[in-house]
């Protein structure tokens, strides 16, 4: 099962002192077998003026990323199938979504869970049951990394571009940098 994305561009965001401050509408997938807790987290996502769905396996999370990319990935740690760990190395070892920033929905409490999402390839990391504010404010530190970096290119594309000399400077002074 799965539910769509609605939606993009630009959105504003209230904070509880009640000012306002322009922030970057993204398009999350959810990927967890659990639907309950992937239908609230996307009902907070969307209430937070972010486009969200999400689907209840890892095969569906995959097919669906090579139709569409997301901003990011919320992805259950521990799903029948592929794994989220699985997914998230297929993930990291794929040209196309080398860089697609993941938080891990982790369920179980302990360090090592959270130690093994992180050194998987994932950004961050959500514990189950989540907290409502506390997964907002998580999506808003990956999208604010996501600002200040430049678009997203296929690995390949970027590591042509990277590899060839300027063109504008002596070779002299390519030596020193």
């Amino acid at each position: 099962m799965s539910k769509g994305w609605f939606g993009s561009g630009k959105a504003r965001h209230g904070y509880p002192n009640g000012n306002q401050k322009r922030m970057y509408m993204a398009h999350i997938l959810i990927a967890d077998d659990d639907e309950l807790v992937a239908d609230l987290a996307s009902q907070v996502l969307i209430d937070s003026g972010h486009a969200c769905g999400w689907v209840t396996s890892g095969e569906a999370a995959w097919d669906l990323l090579r139709q569409r990319r997301p901003d990011i990935l919320l992805l259950d740690q521990d799903m029948p199938g592929i794994s989220g760990v699985s997914l998230l190395r297929r993930l990291r070892q794929s040209a196309t979504f080398y860089d697609l920033p993941v938080i891990m929905f982790t369920a179980m409490s302990g360090a090592e869970d959270e130690s093994q999402a992180i050194y998987a390839g994932a950004q961050d990391f959500v514990r189950k049951p989540f907290d409502p504010c506390g997964l907002t404010s998580r999506i808003q530190r990956v999208l604010s990394r996501l600002q200040d970096r430049p678009q997203h290119k296929d690995l390949k594309t970027h590591l042509q571009e990277s590899t060839q000399p300027s063109n504008e400077m002596p070779a002299t002074q390519r030596r020193f940098l």
